[in-house]
Parts: structure tokens; sequence; C-alpha cells
């Protein structure tokens, strides 16, 4: 069972979540929303201070440019080089996350003067990592120490996608997109609170299925509104959303589990795709052919959000004529499992000088799920997906 103060900090986490996507949706400032990102980071990792630093390319510096529980003086004004002789400056350049558990045991670089002021003990760096590279640095910080693990890592690194989406897309669209990555943190968390009682679980799934939801209904909306450069956009990050909720449409349908029938949720998927596209795909036929496969649901989560992207961007660009067959197809074998996205339309080559970033985003997914991502293109378009599978993985 799960430590009662554990299930209450992931309580605090959903709730400043939720009040995060309903805020996203009505505000237009970007840095009114970049200031809100750092107290939901700060405060749903149960630490007191949290700062964003934007990267300058002109001075190669990081700069303080939102943040929370600091004291005036800090944000808009503390600089630090992006170099290796600061916490930060390291997340930066690495790229790696750089974890201090005890700043008065460090000795690989210089501290901000400000941390003594604020008795900062612990504290935690990760890259924000924009579609062009990378905008800059994530940062909590905790007045004692803090044993930051994996989870806070992989909240944290959430946290920076927002960030990310949130500077270099348009206001409008990277709110809407921020608040989609801060639904993906509650997948994130969802084998925690599998793991707790089943009425305290059901009822959290029932409140995360409304919100997405919610979410989905509000983007199809802002679709209708939006202008021709933002349409496309805005409805990219529906489909997210909806592949979300058809997780969670799942997880309420077959009680509370650790895995899902990964078949039958991908003919579920599959179904929803279509209601996405733009008008004129219709003639565009989606065949779906699976097997019964039970996997985690991390790597439903994963697999579904491939599928939503591959199949998208084939309803988009393989057919000129707005006719033709998309096939997802699902065998499994002796622990072993390949999920191709075929289709017939006119093929794909990647350009050197393209700015699509799909086909890495799909290849670094399938490398968090410890599996390979192979494109080809003849007569049509296929990407074929290998992963292991263990087919005797219990609920």
């Amino acid at each position: 069972m799960i430590a009662e103060h554990t299930i209450e900090k992931l309580l605090r986490q959903q709730a400043a979540l939720a009040h995060f996507g309903t805020f996203a949706f009505a505000e237009t400032d970007l840095q009114v929303v970049l200031s809100e990102a750092a107290r939901i980071c700060a405060e749903s990792l149960g630490v007191p201070y949290s700062k964003i630093y934007r990267y300058r390319s002109v001075e190669n510096d990081l700069l303080v440019v939102a943040g929370y529980g600091w004291e005036n003086g800090v944000v808009g004004h503390v600089v630090s080089q992006a170099d290796e002789n600061s916490a930060q400056g390291r997340a930066y350049i690495t790229g790696k996350p750089v974890i201090l558990e005890d700043i008065s045991k460090n000795n690989n670089g210089n501290l901000p003067e400000f941390y003594t002021r604020h008795h900062v003990v612990s504290a935690v760096d990760v890259l924000i990592k924009g579609s062009n590279g990378p905008v800059g640095v994530l940062e909590a910080a905790s007045e004692s120490q803090h044993n930051f693990d994996i989870h806070d890592i992989n909240f944290l690194t959430g946290f920076a996608n927002v960030v990310a989406e949130v500077v270099q897309t348009s206001e409008r669209t990277s709110t809407l997109r921020a608040t989609l990555l801060q639904m993906e943190t509650l997948v994130a968390d969802k084998q925690i609170l599998l793991e707790e009682n089943n009425t305290f679980a059901s009822e959290l799934q029932h409140r995360v299925r409304n919100n997405l939801q919610l979410v989905s209904g509000m983007l199809v909306k802002q679709v209708e509104l939006a202008g021709n450069n933002d349409k496309e956009g805005i409805r990219g990050v529906a489909r997210r959303v909806m592949t979300l909720a058809n997780v969670y449409d799942h997880l309420l349908g077959h009680g509370l589990k650790q895995t899902l029938d990964f078949g039958a949720y991908l003919k579920s998927l599959c179904e929803s795709l279509g209601d996405f596209q733009e008008e004129g795909a219709f003639n565009i036929a989606l065949v779906c052919e699976v097997q019964p496969l039970e996997l985690e649901l991390d790597m439903v989560t994963t697999l579904g959000i491939i599928v939503t992207e591959v199949t998208s961007n084939a309803y988009l660009h393989a057919f000129p004529a707005a006719a033709g067959t998309i096939t997802v197809k699902l065998v499994q074998n002796d622990g072993h499992a390949t999920l191709t996205i075929s289709d017939d339309g006119v093929g794909f080559t990647e350009k050197k000088s393209s700015k699509r970033h799909g086909i890495g985003l799909i290849k670094r997914l399938m490398e968090q799920a410890k599996g390979k991502a192979v494109l080809t293109s003849a007569n049509g378009t296929t990407w074929t997906l290998t992963f292991l599978c263990d087919t005797s993985a219990k609920s």
C-alpha cells in the first residue's frame, strides 16, 4: 500500500493540475502562464521554490524569467552563465538532470548567493528542450534535504515540456498544448493511483477522465474559432487529449488494473481518430487488425500517442486526392509484438532541411518504451514498431 503522505501529495498534484488546465485556457499572457507553471511545479513536488531560466543566445546565459517562492530581485534579475560552472548551466549544456541533494557538499560548481539567504539545501535542474533546440532550465529547490527520485524527474521533465511549448508556439495554441502536457502527467502517475484502494482510485479516475473530456471539447470548439494557421496545431492537441481520454475510458470499463488489452484499446482509438480530421478526408479508410495483448498502462499510452500521430499525419499528407487506406495492424508472438501503421499513399522521404519533428518524436517515444521504430516508404509509407511484451502480466 502507498504511504498516506504520498497519497495526500498526489491529490494535491491532481488538484493543482486541474486548476492549471482551467486557468491556461482563459489566460493569454505568457508571463502569467509561466509564473503559474512554476507555482504548480513547486507545490506538486512539495518544495517551497521553483524557477524557470530562459536561455539568451546573445549573452550566452540563463535568466530567471519566472519563479515561485523567491524574494524580490530573483525573477528578472538573477543570471547564470550557460556553462558547467553551475547546476543549471550543467543541465543546459549536458541535457541531463542535475541533482544536488545537499548543496553544502557541492564541489563541482558555483552556487547562486541567494541560495544561502533562502536556506536552500537541495535542488534539481532539468533541461527545457524545445523542438528547435534547448530553451532553458526548470529548477525546483527545498529548504530541507529532498531525495529527488525518478518520479520527481519525470514530473519536472513534463513541466519542462510545457514551458518549451508555451515559449515556442503562439500564445493561444501554446496554452492549449501546455494543458495537454499537464494532463499527460496524470497518466504518468496512474500506476500509483491504481495501487490504492478501489473506491479512491475509481473516483479519481472519473475526475481525470471528465477533465480530459472537458479539455477535448474546449479544443474542438477552439478549432472552430481559430484562424487557418492555428487550426491544425489545435486539432493535433485535441487528438492527443482524445488518446489519453480513451485510456481512462478503458480503465473505467475494465476495473482497476495495471494493464489493458491494447488490441481492444487500439480498435476503440481508431474508431475515434476520424472525428478529428479535416473535412474532405472521409474517403480515406482506416482499417484496424489487432490481436488481444495485455500491456502495461505506460506502454498503452505511449503507443496510443504514436498511432494518433502517424495516422493523423497520413490523413494530412499521404493522399493528395483524399482517397486511400490506412492500416493499423498488431501481432504478437512469444514475448515480442509488432505494430505497423501503413498507408497506400504517395510515400514520404524525409528532407534534411525539414522542420517537421514528428519522426524524431516517434523514435524518442519508442526508445523510452525500450522498443524500435523503423520508417519505410515504398508504395506508400509504413511505420514498423517492435517491442517486448509480457503476455503473462497480471492486473
